[in-house]
């Protein structure tokens, strides 16, 4: 629908699926594997053994959402006034 009412967008061959896996590739390189996981919603306990002790918080994922947009996010300003001494 999006590339009927922006054809740029179509010409580019941009979907939410790519804006999806852009968005995590993104998360995953700035975060790590864990945080791009729970960013995805991905955070049951199956799958190969290293994601199940993989484990990213919602601070953590709030984190990478406030670096993503440049904005400040609630959650992740609790994670930085926790970890000051």
């Amino acid at each position: 629908m999006t590339g009927q009412q922006l054809p740029w967008v179509a010409a580019q061959g941009i979907s939410t699926h790519w804006l999806r896996h852009t968005t995590l590739t993104w998360v995953e390189r700035h975060f790590g594997y864990g945080i791009a996981r729970a960013y995805a919603g991905h955070t049951d306990s199956t799958g190969p053994t290293t994601t199940t002790c993989i484990k990213a918080d919602l601070q953590a994922v709030a984190a990478a959402l406030a670096a993503m947009t440049g904005r400040p996010h609630p959650l992740a300003a609790a994670a930085d006034r926790a970890s000051e001494p």
